[in-house]
C-alpha cells in the first residue's frame, strides 16, 4: 500500500497486518510503507532512539507495535473516520511510546549499536546464543539487507509450500487411479 504521509488519503481497506502470514511480495510492499512511516513519524515527533531506534526492523517487538500503530494512524486520518479520531489515536499513541521505550530499553538497540533481543531459555530448552552487540553504521542498507533477507526467507517458505501441494495433489491422484469401470449415476432412482 504506497501511501505519503502528508496528510493524503489511502483508498485501500485497512486491515490489522499479520506479518507471519504475508507473502514475499506483500512484505515487501508493507515493510516499504512501513520504513517510510517510521521515518515521517520519527521527524514529525522529535522521537528519540530510546522510542525508535535505527534499527527497529531487527526487533519482532517494535516491528509489531508500529505497524500496529501505523494502521491506527491510517484508520484515524482517513477521510471518512470521524472529526475525534486523531485525538483516539494521539492517546494511543502516548501509551505506545511507553511500551516502545519499555521494550527498546529491554532489547537493549541504541543510536550507535544494536544487539538482537535477548530469548530466555525455558526449562528443556538448549541454551541460547548470547546476543553480540554490533555497531550501526549505516541504517539505510542494513534495512534493505534484512528485507531483502526476509523477503528471500518469504519465497522459500512459498517455494516449499507449492512443493508440498503438489506432491500432495499428485499423491492423491496416484491414490485415487482410474476407475476400472465408468462411474454410472442413478438419478431419482431410475
Amino acid at each position: 500500500m504506497a501511501t505519503t504521509y502528508d496528510g493524503g488519503a489511502t483508498s485501500e481497506i485497512l486491515r490489522p497486518l499479520n506479518w507471519n502470514l504475508l507473502t514475499a511480495e506483500e512484505a515487501e510492499s508493507e515493510w516499504l510503507d512501513l520504513n517510510a512511516w517510521v521515518h515521517w513519524l520519527r521527524y514529525a515527533y522529535g522521537l528519540q532512539p530510546a522510542i525508535v531506534p535505527p534499527l527497529w526492523h531487527r526487533h519482532d517487538e517494535l516491528v509489531w507495535e508500529l505497524s500496529a500503530l501505523h494502521t491506527a494512524w491510517l484508520n484515524a486520518y482517513d477521510p471518512d473516520a470521524p472529526p475525534s479520531a486523531p485525538l483516539a489515536w494521539h492517546r494511543e499513541f502516548a501509551e505506545s511510546r511507553q511500551r516502545l521505550r519499555d521494550w527498546v530499553a529491554a532489547c537493549g538497540t541504541r543510536a550507535d549499536r544494536d544487539r538482537p533481543t535477548r530469548r530466555v531459555a525455558w526449562p528443556g530448552e538448549g541454551p541460547g546464543a548470547s546476543p553480540v552487540e554490533q555497531p550501526i553504521h549505516d541504517r539505510e542498507a542494513d534495512f534493505e539487507r534484512f528485507m531483502h533477507e526476509d523477503l528471500a526467507r518469504r519465497q522459500q517458505l512459498e517455494k516449499e509450500a507449492r512443493s508440498v501441494a503438489d506432491e500432495l495433489a499428485q499423491n492423491l491422484v496416484d491414490r485415487l487411479g482410474e476407475p476400472s469401470e465408468p462411474t454410472q449415476w442413478h438419478l431419482g432412482g431410475q
